[in-house]
């Protein structure tokens, strides 16, 4: 059986339009450099190429969206910095797209080379202002598309640098509050633009640090639907997630497709009801029934980039028990105990602990022989580890910080309980005593968050006492090498947990 023809009929006949105009908004968020499928065999360039190919030939109207973080967490990023990804984009026909936080991950000008390569996708900010001219140019606040005489309108709203990008990696940019941007910018567009609809692109999150897709939402009184990104959320359609009412007790429509590029978000606006028949919302899987077909150009744009990239994912330098799941314990426990053994050996003596935050694990290792490319995939990030020196107060804060996002990774001498309702610790234990908040700790962590990333301003508290002159990932290869084939088998047992 042709699996690839089988698929796309099934596709064709579901996707038929139901009245005489409607709009097929298909969207992506946070690919994540996944051109290639994941360690799990999911997503994936030509299948997702192959998905969108098939509702372009079914429908009349389609626009192609991403809610930004199409870069960072494969060996793509990591070795020719977002070149690959936007080429990419531009072969699958990218109508619109919005900035993430990671495309800021290798500063300004890295950012401004792969936007301005872009000429067919328009770019979209209504809420941060650039200083550079080139990009300012670039970027839109809105774009309104007029289609089979009705007016839909997109903006691109994105999150507060502060906190979550690096220090000195988004120079030139002025963050303006997401709700009042949204808001008035949504009013605007209903009002005076006279737009039929208004469709708010994000780069937020769903329900975490404002202004989280849900506050906009609820805020709003003209947004009809948020295609939303940043916090991984998968919102499957019928899960209740996807509805929240705004101040006029409508409803409003908010998506998101996880991340790496594994699900395909389909939203259709029935034309000829705007504002009383809600949007259609479907979640499609791109998985390995959509490879009946190999789009031989995107093949052969890939091919400068395959070299570099088959030779660290060929080259063996260790072995691991299990496998070590990126959202299990042991993957963490694993990179939390290599950074205190890398703090000890930076320092000249044992750190008081170390804290690895989970959201840099953008991959897991399998069971038996593990590769360099492997590795570096899993710790992507051009960070160093360092040790500091922190008074017990703000190591409690840091502590909560952990806690308001489900917990994160320590050193094994560390067991942190944390209240799920509250979001903050019941008990931390550091070698089976509390948190002084008098003393004064050493911390192994990494420059990211000592830095204050991830919401980590406690630790911006700390005096810096080293810095490693390798990358993580450098580090960490060079000590796995180092094990000359000893097993890698880290506990299983959650540190910090409920």
């Amino acid at each position: 059986m042709n699996t690839f023809k089988t698929l796309t009929l099934a596709i064709s006949l579901t996707a038929l339009p139901l009245a005489a105009a409607d709009l097929v908004i298909l969207q992506t968020n946070d690919t994540h450099s996944q051109i290639d499928p994941n360690d799990k065999g999911l997503g994936g360039i030509q299948r997702r190429k192959a998905l969108i190919d098939s509702i372009r030939g079914a429908e009349k109207n389609v626009l192609l969206v991403d809610a930004g973080d199409a870069v960072q967490g494969t060996l793509f990023f990591t070795l020719y910095k977002g070149e690959a990804e936007m080429k990419m984009m531009d072969a699958l026909g990218y109508d619109l797209a919005i900035l993430g936080n990671h495309d800021f991950d290798n500063g300004m000008d890295d950012l401004k080379r792969n936007v301005s390569s872009t000429p067919g996708i328009q770019w979209l900010s209504t809420n941060y202002e650039f200083d550079d001219p080139q990009l300012d140019s670039i970027f839109a606040p809105y774009k309104i598309y007029d289609i089979d005489g009705r007016r839909i309108a997109f903006i691109g709203i994105n999150l507060d640098p502060k906190g979550m990008i690096a220090d000195g990696n988004y120079d030139g940019v002025r963050y303006l509050d997401g709700i009042k941007a949204a808001n008035a910018t949504a009013w605007s567009l209903k009002h005076n633009e006279k737009a039929d609809a208004v469709i708010a692109v994000t780069h937020v999150g769903y329900d975490e640090v404002p202004p989280s897709d849900r506050m906009i939402a609820s805020q709003s009184e003209d947004i009809d639907v948020i295609l939303g990104g940043h916090s991984h959320t998968v919102i499957t359609p019928g899960s209740g997630m996807e509805w929240v009412s705004n101040l006029d007790g409508k409803p409003v429509l908010i998506t998101q497709n996880g991340k790496s590029g594994v699900y395909l978000t389909q939203v259709t606006l029935d034309l000829d009801s705007l504002g009383t028949a809600l949007p259609r919302y479907k979640q499609y899987s791109i998985d390995s029934r959509l490879d009946g077909k190999t789009d031989t150009a995107i093949e052969e744009s890939l091919k400068p980039y395959r070299g570099g990239i088959d030779r660290m994912m060929n080259r063996r330098i260790g072995r691991t028990a299990y496998e070590l799941n990126a959202e299990e314990p042991g993957l963490l426990n694993f990179v939390s105990d290599f950074l205190l053994m890398r703090g000890e050996q930076l320092l000249g003596r044992k750190p008081s602990l170390s804290i690895a935050n989970k959201g840099s694990l953008r991959r897991g290792l399998p069971k038996g022989n593990i590769t360099e490319g492997e590795v570096i995939t899993m710790q992507p990030f051009a960070n160093r580890i360092v040790v500091i020196e922190l008074p017990g107060s703000q190591l409690a804060k840091a502590f909560d910080v952990m806690a308001a996002r489900g917990g994160d990774g320590v050193s094994a001498n560390v067991e942190a309980i944390y209240d799920p309702a509250t979001r903050r610790c019941t008990s931390v234990l550091i070698d089976g005593r509390p948190i002084d908040p008098d003393a004064t700790y050493t911390v192994a962590t990494i420059d990211y968050l000592a830095n204050g990333g991830d919401y980590m301003e406690p630790l911006t508290h700390g005096k810096r006492l080293a810095t490693s002159e390798g990358i993580v990932y450098t580090d960490l290869v060079s000590y796995i090498e180092s094990l000359k084939n000893k097993t890698i088998n880290p506990s299983k047992v959650a540190r910090m947990h409920p």
